[in-house]
């Protein structure tokens, strides 16, 4: 039998930088807390606003940062931009490594202080 038998393909570069560029948009919290949000259900730029505690301005940026990058799309209800995200892998994501993060979190918050002492 041979040693890669069921080995799955290396993805292209380019797929791989694109990936690089997503995860490097939600290492921003606060694009990552509008992502948690989105994830529960659309909402307008003024609710997200409130939700995650942003200036309009800043969380309208940020929206239209991850609009750009395809992790949320909208569309316009008369005179308001509702955001979404239609891709339920990408709620995945979001909600996988949340949901371990809190999760460890719970347990012992010692980890994630580690790693915000090593400047990671």
């Amino acid at each position: 039998m041979a040693a890669d038998s069921g080995r799955v393909e290396d993805p292209p570069a380019e797929v791989l930088e694109e990936a690089a560029a997503a995860f490097g948009l939600l290492a921003s919290s606060a694009r990552l807390h509008l992502m948690w949000a989105l994830a529960q259900g659309e909402s307008d730029v003024t609710h997200l606003a409130d939700r995650v505690g942003g200036a309009l301005p800043a969380v309208s940026q940020h929206l239209a940062k991850l609009k750009l990058a395809g992790l949320v799309r909208s569309r316009r209800e008369g005179r308001r931009q509702i955001y979404y995200v239609d891709d339920p892998d990408v709620v995945t994501v979001v909600r996988v490594m949340v949901g371990q993060l809190t999760a460890r979190n719970q347990r012992t918050s010692a980890p994630l202080r580690r790693l915000r002492g090593t400047g990671a």
